[in-house]
């Protein structure tokens, strides 16, 4: 009768872990994009990420061109991955973390610069659009 007893107690346990595991709130999933054809669109508090092709090893680099509508999106990082297995000169991409933080559609313009110790223009733009609920 004890071990039965113990049994049903443990089963009861574990019920109610379960059962409070399975209410809590999912963490937001973290979206990936690198096609600028296609809307990005994200929740508030939802992280995004764009992930486009680059390699730094040249002297090229991917910067934002104008300000990021900060009601709308925030900015967060920036990382390169390299490509594996990792050569000198080989490419890799360009890891732009975003956070949704209000409501409402904004771009996210990304210009790729050569290498240069003059001011100069961006040899190729890409524009993001973002759309956040």
């Amino acid at each position: 009768m004890k071990k039965i007893l113990t049994f049903l107690f443990i089963a009861i346990l574990l019920s109610a872990c379960s059962r409070s595991a399975a209410t809590e709130e999912p963490a937001a999933p973290v979206l990936d994009i690198s096609d600028p054809s296609k809307i990005l669109e994200a929740a508030i508090g939802n992280e995004f990420k764009i992930i486009i092709d680059s390699n730094p090893t040249t002297g090229y680099h991917w910067e934002i061109i104008g300000e990021v509508e900060k009601t709308i999106v925030e900015f967060i990082s920036k990382d390169f991955k390299g490509d594996e297995p990792a050569m000198p000169g080989s490419g890799g991409v360009d890891i732009w973390a975003f956070r949704a933080v209000g409501a409402g559609e904004t771009h996210i313009t990304l210009g790729y610069y050569p290498p240069s110790n003059d001011p100069v223009g961006p040899q190729q733009t890409v524009t993001f659009t973002v759309t956040v609920k």
